[in-house]
């Protein structure tokens, strides 16, 4: 468990790129694994999540492989999964586990999944409920957890379901399963969440409709679908790149262009969150790949102001709060958050994670049932952790990226005791961070 102090840094400058979308590579892979034919993806994410989506799909009959910088998948067809012989070893992948359990849940093949120790406390009852209904059958541990055994069913029954919570993960595993079900599968979706599923769908050549009604998403499946192999782009991840252009606004002289970022609209909301707090945020060379809205970031220092966020734009980005509370405690003035009770259940609890690792690096922070509220420094440094004392990432990689950006804008640096969870989404984040900070 190797523990790391980041340090203050200078400016960070100079144009990169963040690795592929996780949320798309994920799905380039199980699409490209139900396609007939080889699908080629280019710009696929190699973390740790990802390739244990590839391993599972690999142990249903798939062939997946590398070949120079591009993937290439030999898929099976729908309808035409092998049975894994051992357990699928999902590691610290919330998305692989939702998503692969939807996928085989109308399969007639039984499959175990397991996890690392963090994944295996996040609750999955949330899948399980509309995937029972489905007709699949799932044996899981206590409260709803990994390990779990699945028998897919052998005569899936189509559903309407309306999502009790926004979840992208949730939507989607129902819509895989709706995959090889007869009929149509519909989600209801009271607010909209991350599309990708959706848009790739579509373009994998699924019978997909999505309609407005009442002020609500509907989105409808045709089932015994036939997807068409692909050549998939990856954008980059703007979930990766939000500890950029946080640490590009919060450290003096920085001006940095990041490239190829995926802003889709149901992913961007960091972005506008952070120009309401003043950031100085340039969207470049906007353009359309493979069905994804992309652009070119540049982020310049700036001083930032703390606001009030809507909830509403939570589920639009949800995985970036932990270094939006990071951007928070060097603001002006006080920022609040309420609505975020998904963040108690993510690879660890968020809030109280980040209010803890902040407090002990300096930031004056109070933690809510559903938010927490951060009176900012005005720009001054953080602190940082005192002599001896580390911040508990719990094996959450998005607390250990989030503070080390707290670390480059703290005065005696940040300690976390575990750098190791970062490889499963951003495995060459600390490269990227000594390039940029130069």
């Amino acid at each position: 468990m190797p523990a790391h102090t980041f340090h203050p840094s200078g400016p960070l400058g100079g144009t990169f790129q963040v690795p592929g979308d996780k949320s798309i590579s994920h799905r380039a892979i199980m699409f490209g694994a139900l396609a007939v034919g080889e699908t080629r993806v280019s710009g696929l994410l190699e973390g740790e999540d990802v390739m244990a989506t590839a391993a599972a799909m690999r142990a249903m009959g798939a062939q997946i492989e590398k070949t120079g910088a591009e993937w290439r998948i030999h898929g099976v067809g729908i309808g035409s999964l092998l049975e894994p012989k051992a357990a699928l070893d999902m590691g610290n992948s919330g998305t692989s586990t939702r998503l692969l359990m939807g996928l085989t849940a109308s399969h007639a093949i039984t499959a175990t999944f397991i996890g690392d120790a963090s994944l295996s406390r996040r609750p999955m009852g949330r899948v399980i409920e509309p995937l029972s209904q489905m007709g699949a059958q799932i044996e899981a541990s206590s409260g709803g957890t990994l390990p779990l055994l699945q028998r897919g069913a052998a005569t899936p029954v189509p559903i309407t379901y309306r999502l009790p919570v926004a979840s992208a993960q949730v939507k989607s595993a129902v819509l895989l399963a709706g995959l090889n079900t007869p009929g149509i599968t519909t989600v209801i979706e009271p607010v909209p969440t991350r599309d990708h599923t959706e848009r790739m769908l579509a373009g994998f050549g699924a019978r997909l409709e999505v309609t407005q009604e009442a002020g609500t998403r509907i989105i409808r499946i045709h089932g015994e679908a036939e997807l068409r192999p692909q050549h998939v782009i990856v954008p980059g991840d703007p979930s990766s790149a939000a500890f950029f252009i946080v640490a590009a606004l919060l450290v003096p002289g920085s001006d940095l262009v990041i490239e190829n970022v995926g802003i889709n609209p149901t992913r961007a909301g960091l972005i506008a969150v952070l120009q309401a707090m003043g950031g100085d945020i340039t969207l470049l060379n906007n353009r359309e790949v493979g069905g994804e809205p992309v652009a070119d970031l540049r982020v310049r220092h700036s001083a930032l102001t703390g606001i009030a966020i809507d909830p509403a734009v939570a589920p639009a980005m949800i995985d970036e709060f932990p270094v939006l509370f990071v951007a928070a405690a060097l603001a002006q003035g006080t920022t609040t958050t309420t609505g975020l009770d998904e963040l108690r259940v993510k690879e660890s609890d968020r809030l109280a994670t980040m209010a803890a690792a902040l407090t002990l690096a300096g930031a004056r922070v109070e933690e809510h049932e559903d938010g927490l509220t951060i009176h900012g420094t005005g720009g001054d440094p953080l602190p940082g952790t005192p002599p001896g004392a580390e911040v508990a990432t719990r094996l959450d990689h998005r607390i250990a990226m989030s503070m080390a950006i707290a670390g480059l804008v703290s005065r005696n640096g940040v300690q976390i005791d575990d750098t190791a969870p970062i490889a499963t989404s951003f495995p060459t984040f600390l490269a990227l961070l000594a390039e940029a900070t130069r």
